[in-house]
């Protein structure tokens, strides 16, 4: 059996079968590359106390604890902790350590649109931060930080709705150079998918109490996020 805490079981009836299941929330994007996967085991990339992260066909699926930072290549669970060793996908649903989590609910990682009151309205992408084919993988643990830098700027021009595809094609070129995570936190981020805590900020960046709240994520992460998105932000004021 896997090791699971703080577990709240739910009993489901149907005509084939009756078990237990770990109810879970995830993002759409997340549902539907779970439907669309073939059954079998996925590779267990890392795993921890808090959070579990798997190779779905060459992108991250991760399943995270109450604690864990809620990325949005994951599905959220209301656990204390969690420590499987195996998955695998069985008809669209996800089983760890052969129990079922079964999504009730989905949950909306977009990024905020940006309102002229916080940013005047582009006419075009501001100037990278660096050159990507540095900057992608520069950085220590499963989310370099120069790959968070490039989250930050690419969310920001998501929430202000303009569109990056020079530098999309750029940094999806070398994802090869970065973790599993990282590169699909790259990909979320050219969709306008964030955390929780850099979507709250991005609705009042300047909110000192937001700030703390994002610059305090992971060792450097939420530092990153903040360091793109500023840049991005103080070009457009600066050419205002």
């Amino acid at each position: 059996m896997p090791r699971w805490h703080n577990l709240t079981s739910q009993t489901v009836i149907g005509p084939d079968s009756v078990g237990k299941v770990i109810p879970v929330s995830a993002p759409a994007r997340v549902r539907a590359r779970l439907h669309a996967a073939p059954d079998g085991p996925l590779p267990v990339v890392h795993r921890g106390r808090d959070a579990v992260y798997l190779d779905l066909a060459g992108r991250c699926l991760g399943v995270v604890g109450a604690r864990a930072t809620a990325v949005p290549c994951a599905l959220r669970t209301t656990l204390d902790a969690l420590d499987a060793t195996s998955a695998h996908v069985e008809g669209g649903v996800l089983h760890l350590d052969g129990e079922p989590l079964v999504i009730g609910r989905l949950v909306d990682v977009t990024v905020p649109r940006l309102v002229p009151a916080t940013a005047p309205d582009p006419t075009g992408p501001a100037p990278l931060p660096g050159d990507v084919r540095a900057m992608v993988g520069r950085g220590d643990g499963l989310t370099p930080y120069d790959d968070d830098v490039l989250c930050g700027w690419l969310a920001v021009h998501r929430g202000l709705g303009v569109p990056t595809p020079d530098a999309d094609a750029a940094i999806r070129a070398c994802l090869d150079r970065t973790t599993l995570l990282s590169a699909t936190l790259l990909d979320c981020a050219m969709h306008g998918e964030v955390i929780p805590e850099f979507a709250a900020w991005v609705a009042t960046p300047d909110d000192p109490d937001r700030t703390a709240t994002l610059a305090a994520v992971g060792h450097t992460s939420g530092r990153g996020l903040l360091q793109g998105a500023r840049f991005v932000l103080d070009h457009l004021r600066g050419a205002a």
